[in-house]
């Protein structure tokens, strides 16, 4: 095993000067690291195109010919290499724009060569910039397999003379050096006969070198599936570790809770809801503490059931609090649940930072008193002077926007045992993601939304609807209803879109003058008091038309807000997309979604919108967010490194997915410690990589 830990300067054709640029550019700084940079893409080098057959959509091309000129034009950093390359049926031409001096040196005319590259059009001339060129030798091609494997890389590294053929060659050179022993196994036997895998030393070679197509596939299951199933070990392993950490048993549905269902219940609970709290239900009465996290889409009626859970804890005599990541949430759920619990002798508080004075301080005596049943807020509930007297279970809304280290602090606010913990999102999140992010936590869904509730239908216009669009909003607003109108906000270029969302205001107000009209402006540079002003006046319907940037996506509820108009809707994400709609449909009125674009769309765009027009659903469009943007894109999960797969893809992989957590069970089921023979392979995998196999989630 040493040898994987050798340093790559040792290694044939690398040498310390590329083996410091390879650790600069691509953290590359031993044999094992090296070996697993895999490639990205392959080259059929049995597939050879003729130049005339070339059409400007051919994309990435293999040609072989001769090299018929080498010439330098342009100066200083506009000097560029061109060649060009001749076979049996015409030329095309070669251009290169860095590494020139290089190339000069390596290239020559006369001389027969492989170009492998993309190919472009300029003015209906066709050419192939920066090609890989490799010179025809008989032996080479006979020895060639027919995949070549092409490596991640960076202009530095081309430059260096650290390109995809160069790094072929080091490669191989590593494979010399390697050999079977050098690869202990990290599967069991018997996991590896059952899926047919090839020994861990042949995956290895076999990505990097394959000979054919299944050689190819069977090294990727391999290693795929070795990548998900460790993860899996780990975050089950957690799991059970912590179903160890006890909490305090609530062994009693009692009076307040039966009262308000039986009295206060506001509408029927739907059959998700149900089945979501007799889940909570029999995670609280276990005496071991709850770590649930509750997903259900915008309006689906996560509130109520987070009331519900909070009154169990209250009739087993202990307290509650929800916290939530802005004040105009928290205000919102403290509004909502103040009202639920009207009449029912219960004492709600709310704590923010402009909560002051002797406001506070009454309310933080309350609190350590044990009078304040539940107290609601934000990130000011985890201040040092905020005591408990008993806090049973704590709840976080939209908890990605939490630290760990933040939620943490609200365990230690009750003793001898955690509360228990409930983790409420509005985010759906695929099921591959959350079995990876969340797979230390039990998942709830409530994937059914309240009866009644109208599907709000979502159209795609263009700028010459404009005035349609304008008509359309007027007419809601003649019937009582009112408007959002949101604008993009991205931080780099925040001058910019503070100007645009003035311009769309004095725009809206020439369209909809005063005094027969009122607007609202909200975005993130105003000062919380004056945000807060603006979203008081819509709510209480004093102004028809809110236009804001994105700090409308999560939790303002105006039921009374019928359209929902978003402009430049290119410049959004699905799932903000789907967060932004959800400010509409809130109450019995038939509501709308508008999405704004320009007529000039890249074929994401328009995926992402045909998407949003298709369907209502937030865990169809999660599964469509992560198909085109990938899961380090997904709302905040880019801080995890437990994202960071070498090969595995979770848009692609869930069923890998779905097979390793379960072999992953069985193995845990089996055999808690790893204790036998046959599973000794894993514990000395994960005794020298368990560092690397982090859970993110984690609140403790």
């Amino acid at each position: 095993m040493k040898t994987l830990d050798t340093d790559i300067s040792y290694l044939k054709g690398v040498g310390p000067k590329r083996a410091e640029m390879l650790n600069k550019e691509l953290s590359i700084f031993t044999y094992h690291d090296l070996l697993h940079q895999f490639p990205h893409r392959y080259i059929d080098k049995t597939q050879f195109h003729k130049i005339a057959q070339l059409r400007e959509d051919s994309g990435e091309v293999q040609l072989r010919g001769v090299l018929r000129r080498l010439t330098t034009a342009g100066e200083g950093r506009k000097k560029r290499l061109v060649g060009r390359l001749r076979d049996d049926s015409g030329m095309i031409e070669l251009v290169w724009f860095s590494g020139v001096h290089w190339l000069e040196k390596q290239l020559e005319v006369g001389k027969e060569y492989v170009a492998y590259g993309r190919i472009n059009s300029f003015r209906g001339k066709i050419s192939m910039p920066h090609p890989e060129m490799e010179e025809v030798k008989p032996e080479k091609l006979k020895k060639a397999s027919s995949f070549a494997p092409v490596y991640p890389s960076t202009e530095k590294l081309n430059t260096k003379g650290l390109d995809a053929r160069t790094r072929r060659r080091i490669m191989a050179a590593l494979f010399e050096k390697l050999s079977p022993a050098d690869f202990p196994e990290n599967l069991p036997a018997y996991i590896i006969k059952k899926f047919r895998f090839p020994s861990r030393y042949d995956a290895l070679r076999q990505i990097h070198f394959p000979k054919n197509e299944q050689e190819l596939q069977a090294a990727r299951n391999r290693l795929k599936f070795e990548e998900l199933f460790f993860l899996q070990l780990r975050l089950l392993q957690i799991r059970r570790r912590r179903d160890a950490i006890k909490g305090f048993p609530f062994e009693q549905v009692g009076d307040t809770f039966m009262r308000f269902y039986n009295e206060k219940l506001p509408f029927e609970l739907t059959g998700a809801q149900k089945r979501v709290l007799k889940e909570i239900r029999r995670d609280l009465g276990r005496g071991v503490q709850m770590n649930r996290l509750l997903q259900g889409d915008v309006g689906s009626g996560k509130t109520i059931v987070g009331l519900m859970s909070m009154l169990i804890a209250i009739d087993n005599g202990f307290q509650a609090c929800l916290m939530a990541p802005t004040e105009i949430l928290a205000q919102q759920h403290y509004n909502s649940i103040s009202e639920y619990l009207e009449g029912m002798g219960l004492q709600v508080g709310f704590l923010s930072g402009s909560v002051k004075g002797k406001k506070r301080k009454a309310l933080l005596q309350a609190l350590e008193a044990g009078e304040l049943h539940i107290l609601i807020g934000t990130h000011a509930l985890l201040e040092p002077p905020v005591i408990f007297k008993n806090l049973g279970l704590a709840i976080t809304d939209e908890q990605h926007r939490f630290g760990v280290a933040q939620r943490a602090k609200l365990w230690k606010k009750s003793k001898p045992f955690p509360p228990h913990v409930l983790v409420m999102t509005a985010t759906p999140i695929p099921r591959t993601l959350a079995m990876t992010l969340y797979g230390d936590l039990d998942v709830s869904v409530i994937d059914e939304l309240p009866p009644g509730r109208k599907e709000i239908k979502t159209v795609h216009k263009t700028e010459n609807n404009r005035m349609r669009v304008i008509g359309f909003m007027r007419q809601e607003i003649a019937k009582g209803r009112q408007v959002y109108v949101v604008y993009p906000l991205i931080e780099e270029s925040e001058k910019l879109d503070l100007q645009s969302l003035q311009d769309g205001y004095e725009a809206l107000q020439r369209e909809f003058p005063l005094p027969d009209y009122q607007i609202s402006v909200v975005h993130g540079r105003m000062k919380p008091a004056d945000k807060d002003f603006e979203m008081q006046r819509f709510l209480e319907r004093k102004t028809q038309i809110m236009v804001a940037t994105t700090v409308i996506e999560v939790g303002v509820n105006v039921p009374n807000a019928s359209v929902m108009v978003i402009e430049n809707t290119e410049r959004f994400g699905l799932s903000q997309l789907h967060q932004l709609r959800g400010r509409v449909g809130r109450g019995a009125e038939q509501s709308y979604c508008i999405l704004m674009s320009s007529f000039k769309l890249s074929n994401e765009s328009k995926e992402r919108i045909n998407t949003m027009v298709r369907t209502n659903n937030g865990f169809d469009i999660a599964e469509a967010d992560l198909r085109l943007r990938g899961p380090g894109n997904i709302e905040g999960t880019q801080q995890s490194g437990i994202l960071n797969f070498r090969l595995a893809d979770l848009a692609r992989d869930g069923r890998i997915l779905q097979t390793a957590r379960e072999v992953a069970a069985r193995v845990l089921d089996d055999d808690p410690g790893l204790e036998r023979e046959q599973h000794h392979p894993i514990r000395w995998y994960l005794e020298k990589h368990g560092r690397q196999l982090k859970g993110w989630s984690r609140i403790s």
